[in-house]
């Protein structure tokens, strides 16, 4: 057996090798590029990539799935090349160089979804302090509100650090496609808000937003409550007030609780005490910051082996960081999914918008949906 510091002289000596062999194929890429440019040549050759990725697979042996992958990401390396010097994505770059910056706040009209003291109503406030502010009573009314130019923003929460991803709003983003402008994290605080006459032993069952349940559920088991899902936590504290029953109780924000006249019989509910809600800004004009640090994409896939981890190869390559990424199925398409992707970043980035404006070109369905300060 040889010993481990020779082997390691041989794998630097092959390394130094493949890097001079890459940057040889990569000017070959480059030469490509140009070619396709002056020829008005399509980048994505799906045809030959598949040929020379079981060309590869087999000549690898052992070693072939490996080969295949490797070679993988030096084609997605190479398109990308080959899409800047072809100036791909005009379009999206057009848009992005249009944004304007985000109005001043004073006046504007923003709608959310639920009443006065829901948590929507809290970040709104936070967002907006000085704008009019709209409750609708559903998600897809303040999309709607927004579309019908009712109000200029709209204000929904898209996950929590505990429930999990709120579906119904993603698929919303999905089917609207609006713009997404800003972002707030707001620590979320859960309170029991019973009537003044009640006590903590008399309440029996609990009325909230199923997030809010689900964020509790640790509190309802222990004192086996019987959990009610409600419109949202600030609707859930209105109608424990009226309904007046001493065994009923709202699990809403202490906000809420004093809105509706409500006792705070116990707080601090939630089973993560760092609790915190995401909440986004939603526009049907494209806004962008100097300081935007935040960028959402939506997108369906081709239907090739490995379209996803191709895709990550790009952000990959960047040093770009994803902070999130949700399927959801497409309507009227069976288990096809549509993509939504948020990623740390800004189009001021040259390395950025090169990126999006690839991705543009070969990414069915592909919208940019904005970039913002969180």
């Amino acid at each position: 057996m040889r010993d481990l510091s020779e082997i390691r002289k041989d794998i630097n000596q092959i390394d130094n090798e493949l890097i001079e062999l890459f940057c040889r194929r990569m000017d070959c890429a480059k030469e490509v590029g140009f070619y396709k440019k002056a020829n008005n040549i399509p980048v994505l050759n799906q045809q030959r990539e598949d040929e020379i990725l079981a060309d590869v697979q087999k000549k690898g042996g052992e070693y072939g799935a490996a080969a295949r992958l490797l070679f993988s990401n030096m084609m997605e390396l190479s398109r990308a090349l080959q899409h800047n010097i072809i100036g791909s994505g005009q379009a999206l770059r057009s848009l992005i160089t249009s944004a304007k910056e985000m109005p001043s706040p004073d006046g504007v009209t923003v709608a959310f979804q639920g009443i006065k003291g829901a948590n929507s109503y809290e970040a709104a406030q936070t967002l907006f302090p000085s704008a009019v502010l709209n409750a609708y009573g559903t998600f897809e009314d303040v999309f709607n509100a927004v579309d019908k130019e009712e109000a200029t923003f709209g204000i929904l929460p898209v996950e929590n650090s505990t429930a999990g991803s709120v579906s119904a709003v993603y698929d919303l983003i999905l089917k609207h496609r609006f713009y997404i402008v800003g972002a707030l994290d707001m620590r979320i605080e859960h309170c029991l808000g019973g009537l003044r006459q009640s006590t903590p032993e008399d309440i029996e069952i609990v009325w909230s937003h199923p997030q809010a349940l689900s964020q509790c559920e640790n509190y309802i088991a222990e004192h086996h409550l019987t959990p009610v899902p409600k419109a949202n936590t600030a609707v859930a504290a209105r109608d424990a007030a009226l309904e007046k029953r001493l065994n009923v109780a709202a699990i809403c924000t202490p906000e809420a609780a004093k809105e509706y006249g409500l006792k705070i019989l116990d707080t601090g509910l939630q089973d993560d005490p760092y609790n915190t809600t995401r909440f986004i800004v939603i526009s049907k004009q494209l806004y962008i910051a100097p300081d935007a640090n935040k960028i959402s994409l939506c997108f369906s896939l081709p239907h090739l082996k490995g379209s996803l981890y191709n895709l990550l190869c790009r952000f990959n390559s960047l040093g770009l960081n994803l902070t999130k990424i949700e399927s959801r199925p497409a309507k009227g398409k069976d288990f096809e999914y549509l993509f939504y992707l948020d990623f740390t970043g800004s189009v001021h980035s040259d390395n950025v918008i090169d990126l999006l404006s690839q991705l543009s070109e070969e990414m069915p369905e592909f919208s940019f949906l904005g970039n913002y300060k969180e």
